[in-house]
């Protein structure tokens, strides 16, 4: 097995990853961290990082004015916020330069480094990337607070549970999983049904087949007797009626025949 090649991105990732880790874990109030993600990739790991930390978390559009209009329902004072790209949420790091507050962002080659305090290199495009950035950065700070002993101690929570899924397919595996629990196997229909390709599905056999017979021959006999008998009513119903208007008609063609003879 070829050893693994350690890079000097790779270096400089878990440096800042430490670093900003720490800058977090130095923060008496967890509610007082804000992450941020307006990218679709990385809100999943965002909320996840809420819930594991106890940070607050905007996870979809960042209403402007959240950290400088007062009036506003959402209106925050972080200490420190987060945020996944720097281009996608330059309104919220915009708002953090005006009051004075620290940012973190996760910043690919790419990126504007604009007010940003602390930048963690990594893909920021990517739904792996991302949410195993987060994950390890939540694991780090919860290490500093002494809630995961150490780095060599495994942490229960995985990384998949930070990686974007798409709505869409999950329901598409859901629905295709109901279809397939709905069909029969082989072992509930058993083989010589699946040979004879279901033909013999609608047979009745054994001691009921009879009673079935006798049944649909007694019902028959009077079924067609009483067809028959709706047939002719519906055909006297449908013999001329006489309504008296006859001799009118007579007389109409009687008077309106021409004299033929001078």
């Amino acid at each position: 097995m070829f050893p693994q090649k350690v890079t000097k991105t790779d270096i400089c990732l878990r440096e800042k990853i430490v670093l900003a880790a720490r800058i977090i874990a130095a923060i008496d109030n967890p509610a007082d961290v804000c992450v941020i993600s307006a990218r679709p990739y990385g809100q999943r790991a965002v909320l996840k990082f809420a819930a594991h930390t106890g940070a607050g978390a905007i996870a979809g559009r960042f209403t402007p004015g959240n950290f400088t209009n007062y009036i506003t329902r959402s209106f925050k004072e972080p200490r420190l916020i987060i945020v996944t790209d720097p281009r996608t949420d330059a309104q919220a790091i915009k708002e953090a330069s005006y009051v004075n507050i620290p940012v973190i962002a996760l910043c690919d080659s790419d990126s504007p480094t604009e007010y940003v305090d602390v930048a963690i290199p990594t893909n920021n495009k990517g739904r792996h990337s991302i949410g195993l950035v987060w994950w390890m950065l939540a694991r780090e700070v919860l290490r500093l607070r002494g809630t995961i002993a150490s780095r060599e101690a495994e942490w229960d929570v995985m990384t998949d549970l930070y990686f974007y899924r798409d709505p869409e397919a999950e329901e598409n595996k859901d629905s295709a999983g109901q279809d397939e629990a709905k069909v029969p196997g082989v072992e509930e229909v058993g083989a010589a049904a699946v040979e004879s390709g279901f033909n013999n599905e609608w047979e009745v056999s054994g001691g009921t087949a009879g009673a079935f017979a006798a049944a649909s021959n007694t019902a028959g006999a009077p079924a067609a007797s009483t067809w028959d008998a709706d047939g002719a009513d519906w055909a006297a119903a449908s013999a001329p009626v006489e309504t008296g208007n006859q001799g009118w008609a007579e007389q109409a063609g009687a008077q309106a025949a021409p004299e033929t003879t001078w």
